[in-house]
């Protein structure tokens, strides 16, 4: 196979040698201009980063770049020099905007040849629909030299397989109903033949009622013990309204040992940061609620007014949530907080709607209303208008109630309307979860 040698990069090429080594990191670079706007989402990325951390590849960046060639060059030929594989997604229709193919074939210094095969797949699959191929559709079969085409049963575009020195190129079509069939195919056939039984092993963390400052506080002297004594491990920490996830990695050929490595790096975590973390296998939070309420027969009933019924909603999106959630009553009006509620007139007037008063008689209401074991209310002012100095947008009272008493604290949430709202739900779910570790 013919591997390109470049004219250095002031002119957008790559220089590349002809060493041999393992594909161990990757870049992703969807192109698409449409992708650069509120009205399309770059999905690819995420399937195709699953697909190469299963077989042990490492994704070290993603990028979206629009339909300019120059853009796309800068981004290619930037990633090609510093990762074994470079996954590029979008871009190889027919039109004028459709750039991937003679950009790529530009960069690497690959003249541009057509493929009468890849021509003849794309006259046959118009051919069975009745209809003549578009001449402009000529342009899907130019192949650079020395790469292999990948065809396409579900379009007109082929991927493109290029070598490249030590290094590899995949070329994917955009729509994913095109891209994932290919991608399988590129991982069984191209990438997992010579990554052994190297693989990326992970475990995720997810933590509620802590700040992210907090958690890298409490964790990172954690994190320093590995350097030490497991230097394979990698950490990442992310933070999302009302809740924060570690992430912890390690590339092994032994699952066996991997797996152990990470279960004592949970364990280690688990001991500084305890009850805080809710799941360490994936669950979301609404799913560990559930379980510990399906464990011990109980049901639960809530009612909420600034959260709209975000918090029941959460809750019974997941499958056999009937088992445990009994009702949820959206009072977002005073009125309906006393009629449905029992509320009394005289405590809302007296403490104001948003008060630790008036969220523990939602939740006393909604519970003996239901006759069920726990009850929820959730009274706060999502925002962005409604606040007052002493009770600003943000503030949310969140209250529990059960045969044995009541729970209620005051959250000042920050952020838009949406946020607000989030957090709110995190922050209930999370009151429940932390009240039922507690029942024996």
């Amino acid at each position: 196979m013919r591997h390109g040698t470049g004219a250095g990069r002031d002119r957008g090429r790559v220089h590349v040698t002809q060493e041999s080594r393992p594909i161990r990191t990757a870049a992703i670079i969807a192109v698409g201009s449409e992708l650069l706007t509120p009205f399309r989402s770059d999905t690819n990325s995420l399937a195709i980063t699953g697909r190469l951390n299963e077989i042990g590849i490492e994704v070290a960046s993603k990028q979206i770049v629009g339909d300019e060639p120059q853009d796309l060059a800068a981004a290619f030929t930037g990633a090609l020099q510093r990762t074994d594989l470079v996954v590029v997604t979008g871009g190889l229709g027919p039109t004028s905007d459709d750039v991937t193919r003679p950009t790529i074939a530009r960069a690497l210094d690959l003249p541009l040849e057509e493929s009468e095969d890849v021509l003849e797949r794309i006259r046959q699959r118009f051919a069975v629909r009745g209809l003549a191929m578009p001449e402009i559709n000529r342009n899907q079969a130019l192949v650079p030299r020395g790469a292999t085409a990948l065809a396409n049963d579900n379009g007109t575009a082929p991927g493109l397989w290029i070598e490249v020195g030590h290094r590899r190129v995949l070329l994917l079509p955009g729509p994913p109903r095109e891209m994932q069939p290919m991608l399988d195919l590129v991982v069984r056939e191209y990438l997992a033949p010579g990554s052994g039984n190297m693989r990326l092993y992970r475990r995720v963390l997810k933590i509620a009622g802590r700040a992210e400052s907090h958690v890298e506080t409490l964790a990172q002297p954690v994190y320093s013990r590995w350097l030490a004594a497991d230097p394979r491990i990698s950490t990442s920490i992310l933070a999302a309204p009302g809740q924060i996830e570690l992430h912890l990695g390690i590339r092994s050929d032994n699952p066996d040992q991997a797996r152990a490595s990470l279960e004592r790096a949970v364990g280690e975590l688990r001991e500084v940061l305890g009850l805080d973390i809710f799941a360490d296998d994936g669950q979301s939070l609404e799913e560990v609620v559930g379980g510990l309420l399906r464990a011990r027969g109980w049901r639960i009933a809530l009612a909420a007014s600034c959260t709209g019924g975000l918090t029941s909603a959460r809750l019974t999106d997941v499958p056999g949530s009937s088992d445990y959630v009994d009702r949820a009553a959206v009072t977002y009006s005073n009125r309906a907080k006393v009629e449905w509620l029992g509320v009394p007139d005289d405590l809302i007037r007296d403490r104001g709607a948003v008060s630790e008063e008036v969220a523990e008689a939602m939740a006393i209401g909604v519970r003996e209303g239901a006759r069920v074991e726990v009850g929820v209310g959730i009274t706060g002012i999502a925002g962005p208008g409604g606040g007052t100095e002493a009770k600003p947008a943000g503030t949310v009272v969140i209250a529990i109630a059960w045969a044995g008493g009541r729970r209620v604290r005051t959250f000042r949430f920050v952020g838009g309307r949406a946020q607000v709202r989030l957090q709110s739900s995190q922050a209930a779910l999370d009151m429940v979860r932390r009240w039922l570790l507690e029942q024996t």
